[in-house]
């Protein structure tokens, strides 16, 4: 099988022709002979390379796409990419217009992005797991439709599951296994990140315990007591919850009493209770039945009375290290304590956040520093602490009626909806992060 390329391409990578070469696209490899050609169009800055029909439809590669091309010497490879697989929770091909769901628009913005920047990305669920993992079944943008091909094994893996029991069965864990292990394919947002798991890694990192609210596991109603004992306001949160579902706050009174809130659809629901007896028996099921952890409340800056904190999506780009992408602050609905869209909060950005609240004005000028910086610090903590591979984080953050900064939680799948808004033909800067870590990965 022969392979034509641009002779300015095969000079400038100094391209074996004497003999055969190993040509790769994701883990798939084949043996060809490179011929080489002039450029029929001096003009263009960029340079072609031609497969043969039989190839490119072995490997699923599409015609005209702009891949980005290496070769190494030593070893006589050709290698052309990358290939990003991305795994979705679930794929809806009954209903094309909405083939992915909610991330439909998110996966065709991906997939411009990925023409653009020379990579080639296609979207599979679970059903797309072959038996030898050697190639996956998934779905890819031709020109405006979406087809369904076999692909080889890809370069790299996004993790994009919302599913904890789907990400953790034995049919997807032997999957990411086989891959990593087998074909070196890199995996990035690898897993869901509990709670409990980050507050207790990040608590071992010198740079980021400053910003942690004192936070433990609830075992027992011992702990609920030393904490309300120590703070007048404590949280529960669910280990392995989201979309802030199941908070539960904890006001202790000056009379002695608790009142415990927490929200229902999107309405506030308050429960009193007279003595801690009362309060420790209301919530005696449901701490038995789920995992709580429970942090230390904090008096936030607000907006006309309504909670306000920030979500920083941190990421990984062209030089593999960690920067703040983007800051949004969300302020809480009218009816709930909690802040997610999902439960009825509303964005804005950092000073129109801050010129509408009860913070001083003194400490406006730091704070959007302040947060990038904490933002940065705590996802390299995560780095440091936790042994898997992360290549963005949705981190939300609070500022004290002082001006401090700190961690509320750490988000690894952050939605895709939460930042700045889709726009038709425009690549939000946190797609064109994902694709040139990707390209930085496969260098």
């Amino acid at each position: 099988m022969t392979i034509v390329i641009d002779s300015r391409l095969i000079k400038q990578h100094k391209i074996a022709l004497d003999a055969p070469i190993t040509f790769r696209y994701g883990a798939a490899h084949r043996e060809v002979r490179i011929v080489s050609t002039s450029r029929s169009n001096r003009s263009s800055k960029n340079s072609s390379i031609r497969l043969h029909p039989q190839l490119a439809n072995s490997l699923s590669i599409q015609g005209n796409e702009k891949l980005t091309l290496s070769y190494k010497q030593e070893s006589k490879t050709l290698t052309i990419g990358p290939l990003i697989g991305v795994i979705l929770r679930k794929i809806h091909d009954k209903n094309p217009d909405q083939l992915f769901g909610n991330q439909s628009s998110f996966c065709t913005e991906m997939s411009e992005a990925c023409k653009r920047y020379g990579a080639s990305v296609f979207f599979f669920s679970q059903d797309g797991i072959q038996n030898n993992h050697h190639s996956v079944g998934g779905w890819i943008l031709n020109g405006r439709n979406w087809v369904h091909q076999t692909f080889p094994t890809p370069n790299i893996i996004y993790n994009r599951l919302t599913s904890r029991v789907i990400e953790s069965s034995a049919k997807v864990q032997q999957f990411m296994k086989d891959v990593k292990h087998h074909h070196g394919t890199h995996i990035f947002n690898e897993k869901y990140l509990s709670k409990h798991e980050v507050f207790d890694a990040l608590k071992h990192s010198s740079n980021v315990k400053s910003y942690l609210p004192e936070s433990y596991l609830l075992r027992n109603s011992k702990t609920l007591q030393n904490m309300l004992n120590k703070y007048a306001v404590v949280f529960l949160k669910p280990v392995k919850g989201s979309l802030g579902r199941g908070i539960v706050r904890i006001k202790r009174e000056s009379d002695g009493s608790y009142r415990a809130d927490n929200t229902v659809v999107n309405r506030l629901h308050r429960k009193t209770h007279s003595n801690y007896s009362k309060l420790a028996n209301s919530l005696r099921s449901k701490i038995k039945s789920h995992s709580y952890q429970i942090q230390q409340g904090i008096d936030i800056m607000t907006v006309n009375g309504r909670p306000v904190d920030f979500r920083a999506l941190v990421q990984r780009g062209s030089t593999g290290n960690w920067g703040a992408t983007s800051i949004v602050a969300r302020i809480a609905g009218s009816q709930t304590f909690v802040s997610n869209l999902a439960r009825g909060g509303t964005l804005t950005t950092i000073n129109g956040a801050l010129e509408r609240s009860n913070l001083a004005s003194h400490h406006h000028s730091a704070i959007s520093s302040n947060l990038r910086s904490c933002a940065v610090t705590i996802a390299q903590g995560i780095e440091e602490q936790i042994p898997f591979h992360f290549a963005e984080l949705g981190i939300d953050l609070a500022v004290d009626v002082h001006g401090k900064v700190w961690l509320i939680e750490v988000n690894s799948k952050p939605s895709k909806e939460d930042n700045s808004p889709l726009q038709i033909g425009k690549i939000r800067p946190s797609v064109r992060q994902i694709i040139k870590y990707s390209l930085f990965l496969t260098k």
